[in-house]
């Protein structure tokens, strides 16, 4: 992908001219207009090119989703349960221990933390390519430490490691995919970033499936050894990508930033011109506002309430179950099924969350992000009932099968609804200021979330320690409703709003259930005034 076009030094006047009020405001507002009135075909005809890159930087997304899917399935792996676990004699078989299994699982997801909280800080000061390319060099490196682990301790080590590189992954490519695609694109490019995990899942099964029939180390080693294939065309991908035009404008960086529009859509010198006024008016207003660049600045005045948002909504994906029916091959296995056929019933779970992905594209613009979260977390609160209460009242062969069926309904239901609207909402919730920090913030809350997950689910499955096996969901189910109470009350829709109508509607504490119908323009001069607005409805917000 090369430069459409470059600025001629005549044309240099034509981007200073965005210090003029009056004609920023007018460029602004028009930019403003036309990325509300455009159609997704339109969207997509102008800013293909932007979609190809923020697809490109979001398949980094695929090597964390490949990992973390490994090393949960991994404990019902043969050839890793002799390496790495003992032999017990009540099971009559080699099994990795609960406080190994959480470690292990855990090892990861705190190095993701580590990662996460990095990225808020290099990010903001390098921008997201060099950060990127930077994790893609390390992460080629610590690979081998996985490859080549004699024991538990070391592949606990190689697992913190690359998490510092995942967290950075999954925070800076939802980031970039915000920033880059018009308001018509915002939601299926951050969407598709569920989709790459789900793609890195698929894989992953679909390896250990296939690895199945080699008993010795290398049945697992060969499936570490699959990470090499991303790194290396990766960077050299990224390598050519454009910087986010509002990380380069925050930065004082314009004639960078018109130059990075020209590389992300087809409309021409005078469009760009408009968009950069657009961006300009963004961050002035969010001045104004008082909004800060730091981690503390998440937990001041109107971003307060964003943050709660944000990291909620995360937060939720843990809290609905996931630990426990997202990859539930280790619950397979206890339950009952055969290791071969678990992993089938894994391999088969992948290839639902890629399809409900893609099907929640088609909702997310029908629905928006409000319904289709309350909707989506209600229905997986039902499930997991349903699940506990099966397990409690038999366990037969014919209710066992059953519980694997509904934690596939569980499954499809999370990728329709919860898993993909979930990196729109922190995606576009955030202020432009603090986008990199509280996108971190909020997978941080996630990853911590689940660090706790994942140290309590062995404990409640594992045959050494509870033992509950499928009645675990209903342990689940309670956390799972009390995010369904939250989001009902608290969780806003913000679809079809540009990020200076988002400004404006949290500075004046619009309220959760008029988000939708609120009429706002950012524009106006009494954009900030905090009386006298009305909604569709007619309501006065005082």
């Amino acid at each position: 992908m090369k430069i459409d076009e470059e600025i001629p030094k005549e044309h240099s006047a034509h981007i200073e001219h965005a210090v003029d009020t009056t004609v920023s405001t007018k460029d602004a507002l028009q930019a403003s207009t036309d990325e509300h009135g455009a159609t997704v075909g339109e969207a997509l005809r102008h800013n293909y090119k932007a979609v190809l890159w923020s697809a490109a930087i979001s398949l980094s997304i695929i090597m964390e989703g490949y990992d973390v899917a490994l090393i949960y399935q991994f404990f019902t792996y043969p050839a890793f349960q002799q390496k790495f676990g003992s032999y017990r004699a009540e099971q009559g078989d080699y099994v990795v221990s609960g406080p190994w299994q959480a470690g292990l699982s855990n090892g990861a997801n705190v190095g993701i933390v580590i990662g996460g909280f990095m990225n808020g800080y290099l990010s903001t000061r390098f921008g997201y390519k060099k950060v990127l390319l930077a994790a893609l060099f390390f992460m080629n490196w610590f690979i081998f430490i996985l490859f080549f682990a004699p024991s538990a301790p070391v592949l606990l080590v190689g697992q913190i490691l690359c998490g510092l590189t995942w967290g950075i992954f999954a925070t800076s490519s939802p980031a970039y995919a915000s920033e880059v695609c018009p308001l018509a694109l915002r939601g299926y490019l951050t969407c598709y970033v569920n989709l790459c995990w789900a793609m890195g899942q698929f894989i992953a099964s679909g390896a250990l499936y296939g690895l199945l029939k080699i008993e010795s180390e290398w049945s697992y080693r060969i499936a570490y050894a699959l990470q090499w294939i991303w790194p290396l065309p990766l960077f050299l991908l990224i390598a050519f990508a454009p910087e986010s035009p509002w990380w380069l404008a925050r930065n004082n960086r314009i004639d960078d930033a018109y130059k990075s529009l020209a590389r992300l859509d087809t409309r021409g010198r005078e469009s760009h011109q408009r968009t950069l006024a657009q961006i300009t008016h963004t961050l002035e207003l969010e001045s104004k506002l008082e909004s800060g660049s730091s981690y503390l600045d998440c937990f001041r005045g109107i971003d307060r309430r964003r943050t709660e948002i944000v990291c909620m909504s995360f937060a939720g994906q843990v809290l609905s179950g996931s630990a426990f029916a997202y990859t539930p091959t280790y619950f397979f296995v206890q339950a009952g099924i055969s290791t071969k056929n678990a992993y089938q019933i894994t391999v088969g779970g992948t290839a639902i969350s890629f399809v409900g992905t893609i099907i929640s594209w088609f909702l997310l613009t029908r629905f928006g992000r409000r319904q289709l979260y309350v909707a989506g977390i209600a229905c997986l609160t039902c499930f997991l009932l349903v699940i506990g209460t099966t397990a409690a009242a038999s366990e037969s062969s014919s209710a066992k099968w059953g519980q694997a069926a509904l934690c596939l309904v569980w499954l499809f239901t999370y990728s329709v609804t919860l898993g993909p609207v979930t990196y729109t909402i922190i995606s576009e919730t955030s202020s432009i200021h603090l986008r990199a920090k509280s996108v971190c913030l909020s997978r941080n809350v996630y990853n911590i979330t689940n660090i706790v997950a994942q140290v309590v689910e062995p404990y409640l499955i594992n045959p050494t320690e509870a033992n509950l096996k499928g009645k675990t969901a209903f342990v689940w189910a309670a956390t799972a409703a009390v995010t369904t109470i939250w989001a009902f009350f608290r969780l806003p829709e913000c679809r079809g709003r540009t990020y200076d109508e988002l400004d404006v509607m949290f500075h004046r504490k619009v309220p959760t259930r008029k988000f939708a119908t609120y009429q706002v323009n950012a524009h106006s001069e009494d954009a900030l005034e905090t009386e006298g607005v009305v909604d569709n409805h007619g309501d006065k917000k005082d």
